[in-house]
């Protein structure tokens, strides 16, 4: 059991370790589900003066003709809707929340993944109609309906125009930069003409229709807009397309370098065991040096005796494998309950781990072996 002590806690390890990468793997993939999968976010350009240029969105350059017209002439599109958006002031009866009010279509909550937790969104004739009905957020919901109160068919006045609460989004919780919850979505005709007053929006989210067919859709999009804007050849882009699947893919490229990392630490148990294991064997050949002699004297030949060291090295290193995965996988299942800790077992680890162990079993155990089949029979059976 000592011997074997090395290769149950490598393999114990590596499925432990690759389990909790694989399971903040499954955490960042859902929360970046929430981002939209296929999605382009069209945002305004940047000012210049002087050389010096402000930041992006600091110029209004979309509108929704220009929403419209993508709609209209780009092929591979699935879903489109057009934002406008500020912060505002809300008040609920006697309590009040400072938020972000997004003007949309109805297709956004698709394009954003957004699920509803209550009611429902609003629908085409609320936007073709332009009624003051909105849904709010989780984070909105706990602060102007304390208490447990049924936010739904309530009446809330967003810079003093009244809204009437027609559903609440499911939490998507926060993406480290911003709280998603702390949102009301509205119609956007709603938005644009009763909140703000505004011709120019502030953004455009498109979903192509498939994986494959986003870069394209991203070029059609500034081909078709740097002709609408009528820019010249020697012009730069007055406005900006970037892709929620980049900042998906550079994420899961992270997790899974984290979970290799931390698989590729854990194993370096295993080979410490290896050699753990191929320390013992040594001081088993010496120890047994005697017998090896005996039984080469009554016949045994050199395979024999590699053979036979050999397989107790293999079985040590089978058996701490086979320990090492139960534990492995008993606390992979429980430090979830325990410590809280998302995990995710991975079969592809159970087999490479414990392949591993097998394969460390022959590496370290044969060079005792071979010491063992090349000992002298005659100095052998000498051997005190």
């Amino acid at each position: 059991m000592l011997t074997s002590l090395g290769i149950i806690i490598g393999v114990s390890s590596v499925i432990i370790m690759v389990a909790l990468g694989q399971g903040a793997t499954a955490q960042v993939n859902a929360r970046l589900a929430g981002l939209g999968t296929n999605v382009l976010t069209v945002s305004p350009g940047s000012t210049q003066s002087g050389g010096v240029r402000a930041g992006a969105g600091s110029v209004t350059t979309l509108t929704l003709a220009d929403a419209q017209q993508i709609k209209a002439e780009v092929s591979g599109i699935e879903r489109l809707s057009p934002v406008v958006n500020g912060n505002a002031q809300v008040i609920a009866g006697n309590q009040n929340w400072q938020t972000r009010v997004q003007g949309v279509w109805t297709d956004y909550q698709q394009i954003q993944n957004w699920q509803i937790g209550e009611g429902g969104f609003f629908g085409v004739d609320d936007q073709n109609q332009g009624r003051a009905v909105a849904v709010i957020g989780q984070t909105v919901a706990t602060n102007l309906f304390p208490n447990g109160q049924d936010p739904l068919g309530q009446l809330i006045r967003i810079r003093n125009v009244p809204f009437t609460v027609v559903g609440v989004l499911q939490s998507k919780g926060s993406t480290g930069f911003q709280d998603q919850d702390d949102v009301i979505l509205i119609p956007f005709e709603t938005a644009r003409v009763r909140l703000f007053g505004v011709n120019a929006i502030n953004s455009i989210s498109v979903q192509a229709a498939e994986a494959e067919e986003t870069d394209e859709v991203t070029s059609d999009v500034q081909t078709l807009l740097r002709g609408t804007h009528r820019l010249r050849a020697n012009q730069a882009d007055d406005f900006t397309v970037r892709s929620s699947n980049d900042i998906v893919n550079t994420a899961q490229s992270i997790a899974q370098t984290l979970t290799l990392l931390l698989g590729g630490v854990a194993a370096v148990s295993l080979v410490v065991g290896g050699i753990g294991i191929m320390n013992i064997m040594l001081v088993s050949v010496t120890e047994r040096t005697r017998e090896i002699g005996i039984r080469m004297a009554i016949g045994a030949r050199p395979g024999d005796v590699l053979l036979q060291f050999l397989a107790e090295a293999i079985m040590l290193s089978v058996v701490g494998g086979l320990i090492g995965i139960s534990l492995g996988v008993g606390a992979a299942d429980i430090m979830p309950k325990v410590a809280g800790w998302a995990s995710v077992v991975s079969y592809p680890a159970i087999g490479m781990a414990f392949g591993f162990s097998a394969l460390v079993g022959v590496f370290f155990g044969f060079y005792p072996a071979r010491k063992a089949s090349q000992l002298n029979p005659i100095e052998a059976l000498r051997y005190e």
